[in-house]
């Protein structure tokens, strides 16, 4: 009998058949799985819930990270919250102009499986650049009192548990203090269909903030429903403002990410356009 794992959002469900078992251990925060698929080679769960894959993670990890590094004037101080395994910081570091990138991930044990078993996606934990800090990313970015962020990126799981912070007005504003005047933020913004209200609520919160927030969207097979968002804040830059010339560097190393799916991905479907308008 084949095995698969099954992850459920309401009333939908989205498998894969699983090869074998790499990884399963309880950590202090969540239940992490390490699993070999047929369709996506190795595979990241996080309780249950597929978190990336390293046949599908390339169209996830480009557009949260590529959209603000060509756009930012500058990105040579750049934040994550969360991306513990390690994909976000590869996309990051393949940009030369970035001097430091700090990475704050709450569960050290999911990073030390990942450097173990999910090499393919965090190919960059070696990289001089690279600050890992373990520890919990809200209040990382309300004590933080060192130099301005240029660019900061938030990788966090979906919003239940620990992570439910991640999505809060609060936590938006501590971010909007460490940020640079010219900087911008990217969160990832959940399936526009499924938690739709927490999208819009997203959105909206950002806009608040910042003035001006931009999702945006692509497809990613793992997660249920297959349509994916990130939302893009700044207080001064404009989404489209690209730097050609880091556009072109990068698009050198990416799967998914171009000039052209940079500009196509900020058109929003009129049922989300009404939403942020209400």
């Amino acid at each position: 009998m084949s095995l698969w794992y099954d992850e459920t959002a309401g009333s939908l469900r989205f498998g894969l058949k699983v090869k074998r078992t790499l990884y399963v251990e309880q950590s202090e925060f969540q239940k992490i799985s390490i699993v070999e698929t047929e369709r996506f080679g190795k595979a990241l769960l996080l309780d249950d819930t597929w978190m990336t894959a390293e046949g599908d993670e390339r169209t996830y990890h480009e557009m949260l990270v590529h959209p603000a590094l060509a756009t930012a004037p500058k990105i040579e101080r750049v934040l994550i919250i969360g991306g513990g395994d390690g994909g976000a910081a590869r996309e990051v570091l393949r940009h030369p102009d970035v001097e430091t990138l700090d990475l704050c991930e709450l569960d050290g044990q999911l990073i030390e499986a990942a450097k173990i078993h999910l090499t393919e996606i965090g190919s960059a934990w070696d990289d001089p650049r690279l600050n890992v800090h373990v520890g919990d990313g809200v209040e990382y970015v309300r004590n933080y009192d060192g130099p301005k962020y240029d660019v900061v990126l938030i990788d966090g799981c979906d919003p239940i548990g620990p992570a439910a912070a991640l999505f809060g007005e609060p936590f938006y504003r501590d971010v909007e203090r460490l940020l640079a005047d010219d900087g911008v933020i990217v969160t990832q913004s959940e399936d526009p269909h499924i938690y739709h209200d927490v999208h819009v609520e997203i959105v909206k919160r950002l806009r608040s903030i910042f003035g001006q927030a931009a999702p945006y969207y692509a497809g990613v097979m793992i997660y249920p429903g297959n349509t994916w968002s990130w939302t893009y804040a700044s207080r001064t830059v404009d989404h489209r403002a690209l730097d050609e010339a880091r556009v072109e560097r990068v698009a050198e190393h990416t799967e998914y990410y171009n000039r052209e799916i940079h500009l196509g991905a900020f058109a929003v479907p009129n049922f989300v356009k009404r939403a942020i308008s209400s």
